[in-house]
């Protein structure tokens, strides 16, 4: 055989692994699209109740970006918690971490959402959130999913507790 017809053989099987390679890598695409696509199509919308607590969660996440200690002091209870990365901490210490900057909650990116409601005066909601804060003067970007509790007292929510969990930025939750 010639040197011409063995690169040309050589030519073709490259572009058939090419062509094949290509192929596979689409079906995998199509694949990944479909399956997301049919997730969120299973996942039903919220209940107004849910709505609720979905708009108050992200509510909370701007008062804590102005430091808008008031509106938090009468949206958590007296007895809650709030578990971060470093330590727990209860109200008075959570109001005074946000009036200080000792962690100034910048901006929370919510990705996600998922609420589950026990009784109608009890709520969980888990949100995926990518969190830009100022910890103690240095700028972090940090994956988080945030669990949060609500108890309902009269008319009015209030948070029991809050925990940051640190997670891969492929983390899903769960609907």
């Amino acid at each position: 055989m010639t040197t011409a017809t063995n690169e040309y053989k050589q030519i073709k099987t490259s572009m058939k692994a090419a062509i094949l390679s290509l192929y596979f890598f689409s079906i995998g695409l199509l694949s990944a699209f479909a399956q997301t696509n049919q997730a969120n199509a299973s996942t039903p919308p919220p209940t107004k109740a849910q709505q609720e607590i979905i708009d108050l969660s992200k509510q909370k996440w701007q008062w804590m970006a102005d430091k808008n200690v008031d509106k938090l002091a009468g949206l958590f209870d007296d007895k809650s918690k709030f578990v971060h990365m470093s330590g727990t901490w209860k109200k008075d210490e959570e109001l005074d971490i946000v009036k200080n900057g000792s962690i100034w909650y910048k901006n929370a990116d919510v990705h996600d959402v998922a609420v589950e409601l026990f009784d109608n005066n009890t709520a969980i909601i888990w949100s995926r959130i990518t969190l830009v804060a100022m910890v103690r003067g240095n700028e972090s970007k940090t994956e988080f999913t945030v669990t949060e509790v609500y108890k309902k007292q009269g008319n009015t929510w209030k948070m029991l507790a809050l925990t940051f969990s640190s997670v891969r930025d492929t983390h899903t939750i769960k609907h």
